[in-house]
């Protein structure tokens, strides 16, 4: 006989609880995913909070799906696995998106990028450096900084008014400069995220999806923002209407 009571009638559903092994799966590619280099089992274990034997049970199931890979020494970084995984994030985006993207870092000779909105942070989908240029800000895939921070933030909060802002309840402030940046078409911010560093932003509308920014980064520019803030603002149409 089965004695599992049934939920009352439209009683909401019992909430399913999370896993505690995919949740440390996933959190061990994290810390990989920050780690300037690759880690020691121990540090691993260390960075999760968990015994080594956790870890080493929990790591030996990436690395068979190829999500990690070990050197000769026996430690850790990320593997191929997760490149395969990435092609499939907004793959409309970053298809659209890649064309101008190269246009962009060549002819203004500075970082060019992609950011979605992910809960209270700006991630770096897609990145492309200049061809020819001695010194460029790096901004790698996967680089994640708070959306409340630096132009791409500003640029997003752009794409929706204050009232849509606040409608959506994130609990994050929307910023004067983003009511600057929807009369502008772009956002500028500078020091922001990485101390001496500028930025310019155009927000990009995704059909069915959280709105992503356009942006570039630089330490010094012979371009004016004004005429670097139009090109973000041509190329984000362009990307739009290739998305629509």
């Amino acid at each position: 006989m089965n004695s599992t009571a049934a939920a009352p009638a439209g009683a909401a559903p019992a909430q399913a609880s999370p896993s505690q092994t995919l949740s440390r799966g996933i959190r061990a590619l994290e810390i990989l995913a920050a780690a300037p280099g690759p880690l020691t089992i121990a540090e691993l274990a260390e960075a999760m909070g968990v015994h080594r034997s956790v870890a080493y049970r929990i790591l030996r199931t990436l690395e068979d799906h190829s999500l990690l890979v070990r050197d000769d020494a026996g430690r850790f970084q990320p593997g191929p696995g997760l490149a395969v995984l990435a092609r499939g994030v907004s793959r409309s985006l970053q298809a659209a998106a890649l064309p101008e993207l190269t246009h962009l870092a060549n002819s203004l000779d500075m970082t060019a990028f992609v950011a979605v909105w992910d809960h209270h942070d700006c991630i770096t989908l897609l990145t492309v450096e200049p061809r020819h240029s001695g010194a460029t800000v790096a901004q790698h895939p996967g680089t994640r900084h708070p959306i409340n921070a630096g132009a791409p933030g500003i640029a997003i909060q752009s794409s929706l008014t204050e009232a849509e802002w606040e409608k959506l309840g994130t609990g994050i402030p929307y910023r004067p400069e983003a009511a600057e940046a929807r009369c502008a078409g772009y956002s500028a911010s500078h020091d922001e995220v990485i101390p001496g560093v500028s930025s310019l932003a155009a927000p990009i509308r995704v059909p069915g999806a959280r709105p992503a920014a356009l942006a570039v980064v630089y330490i010094r520019s012979s371009h004016q923002p004004p005429a670097v803030g139009a090109a973000l603002v041509e190329s984000a149409r362009r990307i739009e209407k290739q998305l629509a």
